[in-house]
């Protein structure tokens, strides 16, 4: 059964890459920061999903979905994100591409 979105519905894609052979690193770097992370997310009006994989060919996405663009834009400015997590993946060799909001067109 399809669940219904709102109709403003935003999907937040970011997408990290890092080399292969410090995996392990930036693994045990994803599930550090998540312990600061989740609670700091959850806090966020318009949270409806939020989904992490980090792959050892060397890249990392964080996609969430949101009810509003407004909504998923908040990620932009909270400081567990934007300095806390970005400088301890970036001190294991991540670099970040540019951070983009999808609006939601179709579901399955």
């Amino acid at each position: 059964m399809t669940e219904l979105l709102p109709t403003t519905a935003v999907v937040r894609v970011a997408r990290a890459s890092f080399d292969p052979n410090r995996f392990a690193e930036v693994d045990a770097v994803n599930t550090e920061v998540s312990r600061y992370l989740i609670p700091a997310i959850n806090a966020l009006p318009g949270l409806l999903y939020y989904y992490v994989g980090v792959a050892p060919e060397g890249s990392m996405v964080h996609v969430s979905v949101w009810g509003t663009d407004e909504h998923a834009t908040q990620m932009n400015r909270l400081k567990e994100i934007v300095v806390d997590a970005r400088a301890d993946f970036e001190a294991v060799g991540v670099t970040f591409d540019p951070i983009v909001n999808y609006p939601v067109n179709w579901t399955i």
